[in-house]
């Protein structure tokens, strides 16, 4: 089962929630949904007694809940019990709350908006690009963003294509791949930014974007052209990729005298409202050989 983990807003309160590849359905956090109804101090406690309520009523845990692996306070991703849009209505049946009739239309509302996502494509881009404006990302940003959207869905078709799974091996490659154009894994990459769970792309300025999806699309039109059978003919396809884009990006940053790859991220940027394309001027990211020439 793929989940997707995902923040939704309900009257700006956060509700964590996970969308179901296999079953085309959102599962949200109990204890969300329940703090926003009780508004209790405590709704983990309140969940337990309800819960214990609930199967003493006759009503299996199996069908009320499941358990799910969702990002915590701390940022680490913890099981977390869930329900789908049905359990969490009959959830709703059992907690006196003025909020639980609007609480039904918004998850109606959710499921619906999924759902139509799913039939047409271009309204999944156009809720991203309404996402990031809100976030305050700039527009040429935001551009670059959604098209490293598209090329990495077009890689990761690709790879689908030749039965690689979602999960360990398109992680491995993509480390491949960012290792060989940025010297870091994906992980690296986040701690050289600051970042903990956060989307590493999102906090790509438009430089690292661009040679970013050079790495992917390059990978790819290398897989379509040499059909890569085995893990390491796809290792050596992703290297090769990468390897393009390293040398697009050590050529500019030869031409510039500035690296590409920046400790810069959107928190950061953005907090102190200078998000212009994403490309502060960082006087100690100048490349060595900019300094020389000095």
């Amino acid at each position: 089962m793929e989940n997707k983990a995902a923040i939704k807003l309900f009257e700006s309160k956060q509700v964590r929630t996970a969308w179901n590849e296999d079953t085309e359905e959102w599962y949200f956090s109990v204890n969300d949904v329940v703090g926003i109804l009780t508004e209790s101090p405590d709704p983990k406690r309140y969940w337990s007694v309800l819960k214990t309520r609930l199967k003493q009523e006759g009503v299996e845990g199996t069908t009320i809940c499941s358990t799910l692996k969702l990002p915590s306070v701390d940022g680490k991703m913890r099981l977390t019990d869930v329900a789908s849009t049905e359990q969490i209505f009959r959830i709703i049946q059992s907690i006196p709350s003025p909020k639980a009739e609007p609480f039904k239309r918004w998850l109606a509302h959710v499921a619906k908006e999924r759902l139509d996502q799913l039939q047409d494509p271009e309204l999944s881009i156009e809720q991203a690009l309404l996402d990031y404006r809100r976030l305050g990302y700039s527009e040429n940003w935001i551009n670059q963003r959604l098209k490293s959207i598209e090329i990495r869905k077009d890689l990761t078709d690709e790879w689908k294509r030749h039965g690689l799974q979602e999960g360990v091996q398109f992680a491995s490659l993509t480390d491949i791949i960012y290792k060989t154009w940025a010297g870091k894994t994906a992980k690296e990459y986040r701690q050289f930014k600051g970042l903990k769970k956060e989307n590493l792309r999102d906090n790509m300025t438009n430089k690292e974007l661009v040679i970013n999806m050079l790495a992917e699309l390059s990978t790819k039109e290398i897989s379509e052209a040499v059909n890569p059978q085995t893990m390491s003919e796809h290792i050596s396809t992703a290297q090769q990729g990468g390897e393009i884009a390293k040398n697009a990006r050590l050529e500019l940053e030869a031409k510039t005298g500035k690296k590409v790859v920046s400790p810069l991220n959107a928190k950061t940027v953005i907090g102190i409202g200078k998000q212009k394309d994403f490309e502060l001027e960082d006087k100690n990211n100048q490349s060595p050989e900019k300094h020389k020439n000095k």
